[in-house]
């Protein structure tokens, strides 16, 4: 047995078990079931959801011509943390250590873990300019 699609007029087949299929696909049942209760759903009232029976008295339309601006860079803004306080970095080589020991600890920590791959990046990136010895901004490279 073979019905054609009540929405495309495409055949639907039919396994012969349970109810015959209408519709071939779930998207043209959902436009027949919209088709079947537009009526009911515009007569409902304006704030259920219902259509608005006022006739339209004007039609607005508006050009809205959108200009690039030139963006001016940003500029750096001391680093806060979460809770708003000022961010203060490691003073001294051992502080830097213990910093980095404690951030190995808390790598599994639900603030730090979904951000793990960024937070690798930069450590390498810092690694690489440790080991290239990058001089810090504003000395001059060693000649040797």
């Amino acid at each position: 047995m073979e019905r054609t699609c009540a929405w495309c007029g495409e055949p639907v087949a039919y396994s012969g078990r349970g109810r015959p299929p209408r519709y071939c696909s779930a998207a043209h049942r959902r436009r027949g079931w919209e088709l079947r209760t537009a009526q009911d759903r515009a007569e409902r009232p304006v704030d259920d959801g219902g259509r608005n029976r006022a006739p339209v008295r004007e039609v607005v339309q508006r050009t809205v011509v959108l200009q690039e601006a030139a963006q001016a860079p940003l500029a750096p803004r001391p680093a806060q943390r979460l809770s708003g306080q000022p961010y203060t970095l490691p003073e001294d080589a051992v502080e830097w250590v213990e910093a980095l020991a404690a951030l190995r600890r808390e790598v599994t920590h639900p603030r730090i873990y979904p951000f793990r791959e960024q937070v690798a990046r930069a450590c390498e990136r810092a690694a690489l300019a440790l080991r290239a010895g990058v001089p810090e901004p504003g000395q001059e490279p060693d000649g040797s």
